[in-house]
């Protein structure tokens, strides 16, 4: 029978400073992204980035916007890169940049409000200097559109007129990267794995420290500062949600009190990392209100045994159809009020897109970077949630792994006995947890190191 067990939350090392982004690997990328454009009938292709969309952008140049917004244009023969003032110091790191692949251009207007608009192009003529007259454009930004949704462009219009105006047809190319079928993001190689997993273990080091720090009658900014939370970038905010907030999850810290008998929820998000953990401010069952005592066994058992259903089927060839269909079996609305994917593919943003959908027929794949993010919600029974980052790994790139990155290979390995042996999940070769809190619940969080294991 599945129950609670009393285990210290593992530590499996401490993955190498990540592999930078290398010359090599960028102009890979930017060939895939021309043969694409020509396959897609493109003359031209721009791409939108700024500090909140930077993903798209950093995985073709190795550069993400501070402050300011940027814009990629290329072309089969070149490309160009448009920045603001204080981006155009800090683009020559991209390794592109450095080797004169991309062509770095000083826009002004693209500046903060106020800051000098001297020297440098205007927008326009930047635009005329890298898009030829009448080239069929694609315009990437940071989602698309459905044509029921009324279509359009993630793109600012201060940069979409010039475009518009500059070149022939037009339009919306975001697919290209994050279609969850055919993006050029969709799925991630040795090298992206081996940085995704530092983002994983620099996070589960924080979220353990975390619950290890709470304790009834501090703020939540005291939780958060014990986390010590590392140096990569944030793609989301760093939430935790209790008190009079406790059922607005995206809350960040505000000086709420840790009280018992509340539900509480927390996330961690580096780039290429997303680990977020509810449950309840406890010790036992004792401490909940008494309609919710029955919440180990009604609601928290249930939803760690599909979660276990899900690692199952995280194998190449199940469609997103089929796990999307077998979560609203295992989950149903009534008592879970799962609403969102069950399930999507993270990168540098926290969801690029799902091929986790109703009747989806996108097969999973080799390379996938899947995040478990299945949200329960219940009016009584708060929330609870195993939200780690995995990668899909068919026998190759396993191999691959073993071959290249043996370190990183054995605390795969080590993360996935302790999943199957000690917590019962039915996690299959082909699923590599990428940190070592995978599988790791805690419902009471005042004790998170009593955690379910499965039968």
């Amino acid at each position: 029978m599945s129950r609670l067990i009393e285990m210290r939350w593992p530590d499996h090392g401490r993955p190498a400073c990540p592999p930078p982004l290398s010359q090599g690997e960028l102009q890979a990328r930017l060939g895939a992204l021309r043969d694409r454009m020509e396959e897609d009938g493109l003359g031209a292709l721009a791409v939108y980035g700024d500090r909140e969309h930077a993903a798209n952008l950093h995985w073709t140049t190795g550069f993400d916007p501070r402050f300011e917004e940027a814009l990629l244009i290329v072309t089969p023969a070149e490309a160009h890169l448009l920045v603001g003032n204080e981006c155009l110091p800090y683009a020559g790191l991209s390794p592109l940049v450095q080797a004169g692949a991309v062509r770095l251009h000083h826009v002004p207007s693209l500046s903060l409000p106020s800051q000098p608009r001297d020297g440098g192009l205007r927008i326009g003529e930047a635009v005329a200097l890298a898009l030829p007259a009448g080239a069929a454009l694609g315009v990437a930004g940071w989602k698309w559109l459905e044509q029921e949704e009324g279509g359009g462009h993630a793109v600012p219009d201060f940069l979409l007129a010039p475009l518009r105006e500059r070149a022939g047809a037009v339009r919306d190319a975001t697919r290209l990267f994050m279609d969850p079928a055919t993006g050029l993001r969709a799925t991630v190689g040795a090298a992206e794995i081996a940085r995704m997993e530092f983002a994983n273990a620099m996070a589960a080091r924080a979220l353990r420290r975390l619950l290890g720090a709470l304790r009834e009658g501090i703020t939540d900014f005291e939780a958060v500062e014990a986390a010590g939370i590392g140096g990569l970038p944030l793609s989301c905010h760093v939430t935790l949600a209790t008190g009079s907030r406790a059922w607005q999850g995206l809350s960040s810290p505000s000086g709420e009190i840790l009280r018992r008998g509340v539900p509480l929820s927390v996330n961690i998000a580096h780039w290429g990392a997303n680990l977020c953990r509810a449950g309840w401010v406890a010790g036992d069952e004792d401490d909940l209100p008494e309609a919710a005592r029955d919440t180990l066994e009604t609601f928290v058992l249930p939803y760690a045994a599909a979660m276990s259903e899900w690692c199952a089927l995280m194998r190449p060839g199940v469609t997103g159809g089929e796990v999307w269909a077998r979560m609203r079996t295992l989950l149903p609305d009534d008592p879970f009020g799962v609403t969102l994917n069950p399930g999507h593919l993270i990168g540098l943003d926290e969801w690029l897109s799902s091929p986790i959908a109703p009747d989806s027929a996108v097969p999973l794949r080799s390379g996938m970077a899947v995040q478990m993010d299945v949200i329960p919600t219940h009016p009584v029974h708060g929330s609870t949630r195993l939200e780690d980052g995995y990668v899909i790994a068919d026998e190759g790139l396993r191999a691959e792994l073993d071959r290249d990155r043996p370190d990183l290979s054995a605390r795969i390995r080590a993360r996935s006995v302790l999943m199957r042996d000690t917590l019962g999940f039915a996690l299959p070769e082909t699923l590599l947890p990428l940190s070592d809190t995978g599988g790791l619940l805690a419902p009471f969080l005042l004790r998170h190191e009593r955690v379910v294991a499965l039968d």
